[in-house]
């Protein structure tokens, strides 16, 4: 007898808590094509962000709702597929489950076997996930030793360095997969190719890389196409194919100019004694650390103690009132290959100079690996920018919408700079603000342009950086 089937629609769901609508910018399964759960059914667009939708259900793709470069918001239906009718009460509680972990941004689906015995034993984190399917290892055969059974990062490197003996042999009704987050990763550029980590576990030996559960590309991102205008020795123009990518940072940065009131200031600061300090801890940094101690850090730590005395910098407009963040939340500006992204620490006001250097590096990594998540771009109060990295003396930011500003450190240059009447060299750096001019005013960014300087200029060889 023949299994009765019944047709569902699949809903755009809300990746993050501020978002409202994302682009379909590519389909990967096609009307007929057989899903299983937890299996990416398409590639969408977000802020600056490329994201792959799992399906929520085991069944087979129906017709495609909204057409690939269709923007579609949350909540609205992007397709249609059939599932047995029988597993209604299944599709249900899955769909339950997809959408509580939708609502919390992270966080793992607590299995159908949970043992009541250890509650935290079947909920993994991103990392764990990873790591399991990245090695082909069943979580259900690693004894956990984090807190009411949980599985941690280190029971899993423990079982790899045992070369991945657990006890018990892999399947893959027991994968990592069912019981992954489907919204537990993120890769951007550099991400790998792949395919589900249901069918790594089940064919470990296909030599193709893992596909991680969760949201990521499909593929790294394409060199841009060139077509030649006119051929030969005569060709006059090229044409280069808009990215996703592009496409979204174009609208962002165009909402920004056409909203926002730009204005722009900018200061000089004798950071003289900065590059003294960073000299005398950087190697010793380096050796307890494993990181570079950058001079953006102290920077920031300097942004963020002037943004104490002046809160207004920390806002946003709402038309008829001014928000003020209490949290600082400092977005941070880092340029790959084909784009700028600007992922987020959280509580910067919170962390010492260390502790800066320490987000900066890994916030920094995970954007050119490809690693970062939905939540590492949410929630951002102020964006610095360290242009002076790739040489810049003088620049004009953007405003990373809806912020109400955004600050560059340009490179340190030695100049000749008089002091008591007398000529000396130092070592000089310029720092530039544009301002949302319906929000802040000449005198209140003068006045904490003026207090960063104090606090850049205020590091001396006795400053701690932890």
């Amino acid at each position: 007898m023949a299994e009765r089937m019944k047709w569902i629609e699949v809903i755009m769901p809300q990746l993050a808590e501020s978002l409202v609508s994302a682009t379909i910018g590519k389909w990967l399964k096609k009307p007929g094509d057989r899903v299983e759960q937890y299996e990416p059914i398409c590639e969408v667009i977000t802020d600056k962000v490329n994201a792959e939708i799992p399906s929520t259900v085991d069944g087979i793709m129906g017709d495609l709702l909204v057409e690939e470069g269709t923007t579609i918001a949350v909540g609205e239906a992007i397709c249609r597929m059939q599932v047995a009718a029988a597993d209604d009460e299944q599709v249900a509680e899955q769909v339950t489950q997809v959408s509580q972990q939708n609502n919390a941004q992270q966080g793992s689906v607590t299995p159908v076997g949970h043992d009541p015995n250890q509650p935290m034993r079947n909920r993994y984190s991103p990392a764990v996930q990873s790591l399991a399917a990245e090695h082909g290892l069943n979580l259900q055969a690693i004894q956990g030793t984090g807190a009411g059974g949980r599985i941690t990062r280190k029971d899993v490197l423990a079982v790899i360095a045992q070369g991945g003996q657990t006890g018990i042999p892999a399947h893959p009704s027991s994968a990592v997969s069912p019981s992954a987050s489907p919204f537990s990763g993120l890769n951007k550029s550099g991400a790998e190719t792949g395919i589900s980590a249901r069918e790594a576990v089940s064919a470990p030996d296909a030599g193709v890389p893992v596909r991680h559960s969760g949201i990521h590309l499909t593929e790294s991102p394409k060199i841009p196409q060139i077509e030649v205008e006119g051929g030969g020795q005569g060709r006059s123009e090229y044409f280069i194919d808009v990215t996703p990518v592009r496409n979204a940072i174009a609208r962002n940065m165009r909402q920004s100019v056409s909203e926002i009131p730009h204005a722009w200031t900018m200061i000089e600061v004798d950071v003289t004694n900065l590059v003294m300090l960073r000299n005398k801890l950087k190697d010793e940094f380096k050796r307890k650390e494993g990181i570079n101690l950058t001079y953006l850090s102290f920077m920031m730590k300097g942004v963020v103690n002037a943004i104490k005395d002046y809160p207004i910098m920390n806002s946003v407009w709402a038309v008829d009132k001014i928000i003020v963040k209490r949290d600082i939340n400092l977005s941070m500006a880092v340029g790959t290959e084909d784009s700028v992204l600007t992922p987020v620490i959280k509580h910067a006001d919170q962390r010492n100079i260390a502790g800066l250097a320490r987000e900066i590096d890994d916030l920094a990594r995970k954007t050119r690996e490809g690693t970062l998540k939905l939540d590492h771009m949410q929630g951002g109060t102020f964006t610095v920018n360290n242009t002076g990295s790739f040489g810049s003396i003088l620049s004009q930011p953007i405003i990373n919408y809806p912020q109400a500003a955004i600050l560059t450190f340009e490179s340190i240059v030695k100049k000749p700079v008089v002091i008591n009447d007398m000529i000396a060299v130092r070592s000089m750096a310029n720092l530039c603000l544009s301002l949302d001019h319906r929000i802040l005013d000449g005198v209140i960014c003068g006045r904490f342009l003026q207090r960063v300087k104090e606090n850049l200029e205020g590091y001396n060889m006795e400053t701690k950086v932890y």
